[in-house]
C-alpha cells in the first residue's frame, strides 16, 4: 500500500475585521479555508509529526496576519497567506479559498450611517390571519432582518460569580437577526406600514446607544409602535450573534477592537413582547 494524494488544512476560519482608524468605520467580514498539499506522508504513514503544521496554527495566522495587514480586498489577503503557508517546510501547493459576506450600510434619516450595516438577501416579511367568532384578527412581521453595528454597543453592571467569565465591555459589536412580528387593530385595512415600521426598527438598531440586546430591543419595538399607531403590540427575538474579541497577545500583537471571530453556537435569545398602554 502506498499514500498516493493527500492534504489537510482548517475550514470555515470565521474572521470579521473593523477598520476603526477614521470614520466611517470599515467591516470585513470572512469565512476561510486553508488547505496544503506536499510531502506529509510520514505523518500519515508514521504518525511523526515533525512536518505537520498545525491547524489550530493556521488559524491563528489568519487572525495574526488580519491584525498585521489591512485587508483592501479579499484576493489580496488570500494572497498574503497563500504565500506564507507555501514558504513552510514541505508544502508544495496551498489553497486559500474565501467567502466574502457582504454588509450594506444603513442610512437612517438617508445618511449613510459610519458604523452600522444591514446583510441583504434572507430578509422574509410575514403575515398571519387568524378568525373566530370574535372576528379577524392580522398580524404582520419580518424574520432574518440581519444587522451590524461597530460600535455604541457594551454590557457591564452584570452579576458576577464563580462561573462568570465574560468581561465586561463598554465598546463591542453587536450583531442580530431581528424576528418581529405586530398585531393590527381589528378593523384595519392600510397594510402598507410595514415599510415604516421596518425603518423605525433599523435606525432605532443603527442610532441606539446599546447597554445591552434588551436595552436596544426595548428601544426598537417603542419605536415601531410610535411609527405606527394601527399596530397593538410587537413581538421581537433578537438573537445576540457573538462576535469574539481574538488574544492575539500570545502572538505578541495588540488587538484594538479590530479583529474577531463570529461565532454560531452557543448564542443569546432576548425576546420580549411591548403593547401599547391600554391595550
Amino acid at each position: 500500500m502506498r499514500l498516493s494524494w493527500n492534504r489537510y488544512g482548517k475550514a470555515r476560519i470565521r474572521l470579521v475585521k473593523v477598520r476603526r482608524s477614521s470614520e466611517p468605520h470599515q467591516l470585513v467580514d470572512l469565512t476561510l479555508d486553508v488547505q496544503l498539499e506536499g510531502a506529509f506522508e510520514a505523518v500519515y504513514v508514521d504518525g511523526d509529526n515533525t512536518s505537520c503544521l498545525a491547524t489550530d496554527t493556521m488559524k491563528n495566522t489568519v487572525y495574526g496576519m488580519a491584525r498585521q495587514h489591512d485587508i483592501t480586498s479579499t484576493e489580496a489577503f488570500a494572497e498574503r497567506l497563500a504565500a506564507h503557508f507555501g514558504a513552510s517546510p514541505g508544502v508544495t501547493l496551498v489553497r486559500i479559498s474565501a467567502v466574502e459576506h457582504q454588509w450594506e450600510r444603513l442610512s437612517p434619516g438617508g445618511r449613510p450611517h459610519p458604523h452600522a450595516f444591514v446583510q441583504p438577501g434572507g430578509e422574509q416579511w410575514t403575515s398571519v390571519v387568524t378568525g373566530d367568532a370574535a372576528g379577524i384578527q392580522v398580524a404582520a412581521g419580518l424574520a432574518n432582518l440581519v444587522m451590524l453595528k461597530t460600535t455604541d454597543s457594551g454590557f457591564e453592571g452584570f452579576p458576577r460569580d464563580r462561573f462568570t467569565t465574560l468581561r465586561e465591555t463598554t465598546d463591542r459589536i453587536l450583531a442580530t437577526s431581528v424576528t418581529a412580528s405586530w398585531r393590527y387593530r381589528q378593523g384595519m385595512r392600510r397594510f402598507e406600514a410595514r415599510g415604516q415600521i421596518r425603518q423605525a426598527l433599523v435606525d432605532t438598531f443603527a442610532e441606539h446607544d446599546s447597554r445591552s440586546v434588551q436595552h436596544t430591543l426595548y428601544a426598537m419595538a417603542n419605536a415601531a409602535l410610535d411609527a405606527c399607531p394601527d399596530i397593538t403590540d410587537i413581538t421581537m427575538t433578537l438573537p445576540n450573534r457573538h462576535h469574539l474579541l481574538v488574544d492575539l497577545e500570545p502572538f505578541g500583537l495588540d488587538n484594538p477592537n479590530e479583529v474577531f471571530v463570529a461565532t454560531d453556537q452557543p448564542y443569546g435569545v432576548i425576546e420580549a413582547t411591548v403593547r401599547r398602554a391600554g391595550n
